[in-house]
């Protein structure tokens, strides 16, 4: 009986296409479901790959793709084995629907089937029946009118994200990533003919379930694919050895914080497409999984890599696992607002090198002494005596980088970090004081490793960001001159890496900060800037956590994981002072703190008459005429930390015009070594 109504049917729907004005009428008349598809939320790498996916409203895994995103053997499979001729037929193939109902009053059973591609797709809109003729003349009703609304492309991306595929998955996109872990734009034959396959029966041939009727249902479609001429015998072969999927494998999660907060900054956005290296991020989360697997349970790890060129960050890794409850991994610590500790120093001697207040080859003093109220002391409560300031960086010296700290005034700094881009949190939003420069101020990783960044780039701050339409998108603030963001880079490449690997491929700092709750390294290289952090996401202590001993062999790891051909770091820019300490101008030869002492006569400081501070100066090709007060000469003048006149008595002078001129900071420094500084627009 069920054989001779499919044929009836056949015929029946046959003799209804001979009535073309009736039929005609009738599909006009058709009332279409929603055409529209729900697919889950993604955020994707740069490449287009799945970093992290979400199920539709209903916990269906459905993703978005096009045909254009498939392997093409897998769509040629699809309608060899489906509907061969999907090109060309209204929407319902009337010789096939006709050779099926043949076959079956033959046969006494169902032998083949009719239902073209467009005709699934009207099943699945509606979720009609197959069983019943009246379920079946309704999809020959919508395929015929989808023929009549949609191009033949349009049709297919409907299967392409509608077609069960076993579970809760739907979509060749979804199955793919589920049964293979991999995008369906490049299938081996035996992975496409096994999707092709699957929609048929997708609780029957489960390949986890049912294997051998998986097995069944992909040879059937190799068969029909070697027949259609689509593969070769070997080719066909091999694919039939090809072992099935033994198991579904979980959706992609790569960065999960970053993705989460990309998402809820969105929502309404279905695809958020990011700067990330997927690659990158995957070797950098198991980097971050193997840094805490022999450390304490509550020990965790953040990771950020960013190309300091472009500002681009290609991995985020906000904890070394996602859901590890006793890790509280959940908690972004890429975000978090901690202690840097000694990580804000290179900011400081920076913005000394930039104010004309030293230079590396400055001899500088690490002694007991009071600022104050305040009295510094080293890490291991030694002092070193006198050195050069480049040995003071190096060892991360308390005194010393609290000195110039004074000098420059904690307001400096704090507009250091504004300018780069840091949101930096005082302690019950206080005044910042002169521990600023020791890391007494909140920041994030993320913002730390942007100023870091800003140092790579010559001084040029911008933000970092996973957007690739906000990294880069401003020109970026200087922060400090390129002499001045080198000066710092080159100091700190001289430090001797962890891994016993030659300095000098990387400028590197690492911080501790109080009480042993932060380890921080952070360090950059001719292209990236990589940053760590280390501790406990509760904020409590971690005894005998050091950053040179917890954080730096984890920051020279994640630059290995970057490939053995990296960017090497910047040569000296032409303006850059390469003397010792001896052929330094005079004042530049020894750093002496603001109001110290310095023999009979006991000058005033200097202070710049002219120009004033904020001033627009043209020059029309001339000299730029500088005048000074008080202080004692000789007077050595700087643009921006490099030396425009060395050992001038006069307190009138007409200094060369910078290079590039614009905005910079003019200082003045007389024999006594206190300095006077302005910050002017010089219009050449």
């Amino acid at each position: 009986m069920k054989a001779r109504a499919a044929f009836a049917l056949a015929a029946g729907l046959w003799l209804a296409a001979l009535a073309r004005d009736g039929a005609e009428a009738w599909v006009a008349a058709t009332d279409l479901p929603p055409l529209a598809v729900e697919t889950g939320a993604e955020v994707l790498a740069r490449d287009g790959r799945a970093l992290r996916v979400w199920t539709v409203a209903d916990g269906r895994w459905r993703l978005a793709t096009e045909p254009g995103l498939v392997d093409p053997l897998y769509l040629a499979m699809l309608t060899a084995f489906e509907d061969r001729r999907f090109a060309d037929h209204p929407g319902v193939d009337w010789r096939a629907l006709l050779r099926a109902g043949w076959q079956a009053v033959a046969a006494g059973r169902v032998v083949s089937g009719g239902s073209t591609l467009t005709m699934q797709v009207a099943r699945l809109l509606e979720d009609s029946g197959t069983g019943q003729w009246r379920g079946k003349l309704r999809q020959v009703r919508v395929a015929l009118a989808l023929e009549r609304r949609l191009s033949k492309a349009q049709i297919l991306s409907l299967y392409l994200h509608l077609a069960p595929f076993g579970g809760n998955v739907e979509g060749v996109r979804a199955a793919s990533l589920a049964w293979f872990g991999r995008e369906p734009a490049r299938l081996t034959p035996a992975q496409a003919a096994l999707l092709a396959a699957l929609p048929q029966s997708p609780t029957l041939r489960r390949p986890d379930r049912a294997p051998a009727a998986a097995a069944a249902g992909r040879d059937r479609v190799l068969a029909r694919a070697l027949e259609a001429g689509l593969i070769d015998r070997d080719t066909h072969d091999a694919a039939r050895a090809e072992p099935l999927p033994a198991a579904r494998r979980p959706f992609p999660r790569l960065a999960p914080h970053l993705a989460e907060r990309l998402r809820a900054a969105a929502p309404g956005q279905g695809r958020i497409v990011t700067t990330l290296d997927a690659d990158l991020q995957a070797r950098l989360e198991s980097l971050a999984s193997e840094a805490v697997a022999r450390a304490g349970e509550r020990l965790q790890v953040a990771l950020i890599v960013a190309d300091h060129r472009s500002g681009h960050i290609l991995a985020s890794v906000g904890s070394a696992a996602y859901d590890n409850d006793a890790r509280q991994g959940f908690v972004d610590m890429t975000q978090a607002v901690r202690s840097p500790g000694s990580t804000l120093k290179p900011l400081v001697y920076a913005l000394a090198f930039d104010q004309g207040l030293a230079h590396p080859e400055t001899l500088i003093e690490d002694r007991p002494t009071a600022f104050g109220r305040y009295a510094p002391q080293n890490f291991d409560r030694q002092f070193r005596g006198t050195l050069r300031v480049k040995e003071a960086l190096r060892l991360s010296l308390n005194v010393p980088v609290v000195a110039l700290a004074e000098a420059l005034g904690p307001e400096r700094l704090m507009q250091g970090l504004r300018r780069a881009g840091v949101r930096a949190v005082l302690p019950g939003n206080g005044v910042p004081g002169l521990a600023v420069a020791l890391g007494g101020v909140g920041v994030s990783l993320e913002h730390l490793a942007g100023l870091y960044a800003a140092l790579a780039r010559g001084g040029v701050a911008r933000p970092l960001s996973a957007l690739p339409d906000a990294a880069g998108a401003e020109e970026g603030e200087r922060l400090v001159s390129g002499v001045a963001a080198w000066q710092v880079g080159d100091i700190l490449a001289g430090l001797a890496p962890p891994d016993a690997s030659a300095p000098g491929r990387v400028a590197w700092k690492t911080g501790t900060s109080y009480g042993h709750r932060d380890a921080w390294a952070l360090g950059w290289d001719g292209q990236h800037v990589v940053g760590v952090w280390m501790g406990r996401a509760d904020g409590t202590p971690v005894p005998g956590a050091f950053g040179g001993e917890l954080a730096a062999p984890v920051m020279f790891a994640a630059f290995a994981r970057l490939g053995p051909q990296r960017a090497a770091l910047p040569p000296p820019p032409p303006a850059a002072l390469l003397v010792d300490n001896a052929r330094l101008p005079q004042p530049l030869q020894r750093f002496r703190p603001r109001g110290a002492l310095t023999g009979p006569g006991l000058a005033t400081a200097p202070e710049i008459a002219f120009p004033p501070d904020g001033a627009e100066v043209a020059l029309d090709g001339a000299p730029l005429l500088a005048r000074i007060r008080g202080g004692q000469g000789p007077f050595t003048w700087l643009a921006d930390g490099v030396p425009l006149a060395v050992g001038d008595p006069g307190r009138e002078v007409h200094l060369p015009v910078p290079a590039g001129a614009g905005a910079v900071t003019l200082s003045v420094i007389d024999a006594a070594g206190q300095a006077a500084r302005v910050r002017v627009t010089l219009a050449p």
